[in-house]
């Protein structure tokens, strides 16, 4: 993910988002754009966020719209170190485009790693 903004904001923990990804396998796999409902809450002592995407806009001319299927993001702290926390993701994404299947999953795996390997740098910053 290269950049997430916040589209249009609901009150009480949701908001419209639109996230952006960059092009893969030497650009074979253009860029990705997803437009998002997100609702957010507190869940037990943690956080749970659930989306899916919308119809919004019109598609930036250098990328393609994904699609986002109901997905949800559980983060809950640890009961024996409770400043860690466990972050689970159920994500069921539909990158569009034409594109084998083969080559997707490739992708999707590594973008994934990086996505947590940058989210884990994040987290130790603040």
């Amino acid at each position: 993910m290269t950049t997430m903004d916040i589209v249009k904001d609901f009150q009480q923990g949701s908001c419209v988002m639109r996230y952006m990804t960059a092009g893969q396998l030497f650009n074979i796999i253009s860029p990705r754009e997803f437009i998002d409902f997100s609702y957010t809450t507190k869940y037990e002592d943690g956080l749970l966020t659930c989306g899916v995407s919308v119809e919004h806009g019109v598609v930036r001319p250098h990328c393609v719209r994904g699609f986002n299927h109901p997905c949800g993001w559980f983060c809950v702290p640890l009961l024996n170190n409770p400043e860690h926390s466990f972050l689970t993701g159920y994500i069921q994404t539909d990158l569009r485009g034409m594109l084998p299947h083969s080559t997707v999953d490739f992708a999707m795996a590594g973008s994934l790693v990086n996505f947590y390997g940058d989210l884990k740098k994040a987290l130790k910053k603040s």
